[in-house]
């Protein structure tokens, strides 16, 4: 099932860490807990970082991303930012209400809570950009053909997705380097995950790693077609999507 309410301030724990460290220069451990995975934290210093301090599928993106961007799941602004300064047109949004006012504290001139999937939202632009392992707010495969309806909608003639992500297969892999998947699994990408902060508890979400190979297949069936861009050290990867002519 495909999400498309907006978060509270009681409920956004991963804004209230923004909001901390840009009003003080610092915050507490953001904590990360998954049914899947060992107890994580999200370093809240790292969501600020420059656009010199971004990876280089960031920073392909951001190269690549023109016309009217659309950015998604902004977070603390960092990519709307870099774009704004390269004299880009970017709209930001988030479903996380301290984020969009960090956001705008920070200086981004569009900043808007909204979320993605949710029927009220609409546009046109030229460039929808999904980064930060942006294939997770579709949550689950399911979704899939939820998001390329909505890109439809949104994307301008000519228009792209830009997306990063990740394949999550390097867990399952075996000393001898093969791959040990169970196939009758759920696919080994779809994680849950509850972020908290302070006293702050998030309600729990659904978030989606997808390899390239499934990208691709999910693409084709929903008439878009994906482009590797660009790989990276560790099994993560930037396409780049567009609807078919």
């Amino acid at each position: 099932m495909i999400h498309t309410d907006l978060l509270t301030a009681d409920k956004d724990p991963m804004g209230a860490a923004i909001l901390d460290f840009l009003k003080h220069g610092r915050a507490d451990k953001l904590h990360v807990f998954s049914s899947q995975f060992d107890e994580d934290e999200i370093p809240v210093r790292t969501l600020f970082r420059t656009e010199k301090q971004m990876n280089p599928l960031e920073r392909t993106a951001l190269q690549l991303a023109t016309g009217r961007i659309l950015d998604i799941g902004a977070g603390s602004g960092c990519h709307s930012l870099a774009l704004q300064a390269a004299g880009k047109e970017v709209e930001a949004i988030d479903i996380s209400p301290l984020s969009v006012e960090a956001m705008c504290k920070r200086g981004v001139k569009q900043a808007t809570q909204a979320n993605l999937f949710n029927e009220s939202f609409y546009g046109s632009y030229d460039t929808l950009l999904m980064l930060m392992n942006g294939s997770g707010i579709i949550g689950q495969l399911e979704n899939l053909p939820a998001f390329f309806r909505k890109a439809k909608q949104l994307l301008r003639p000519g228009g792209s997705i830009l997306m990063d992500s990740s394949d999550l297969r390097y867990l399952y892999e075996d000393e001898d380097g093969s791959f040990v998947i169970n196939i009758a699994d759920e696919y080994y990408g779809e994680v849950d995950f509850q972020i908290r902060y302070k006293e702050i508890m998030g309600d729990p979400f659904d978030w989606l790693y997808i390899d390239f190979q499934t990208l691709s297949l999910y693409a084709t069936q929903n008439g878009f077609e994906a482009k590797l861009i660009k790989e990276g050290k560790h099994y993560d990867y930037l396409a780049r999507l567009h609807p078919k002519a």
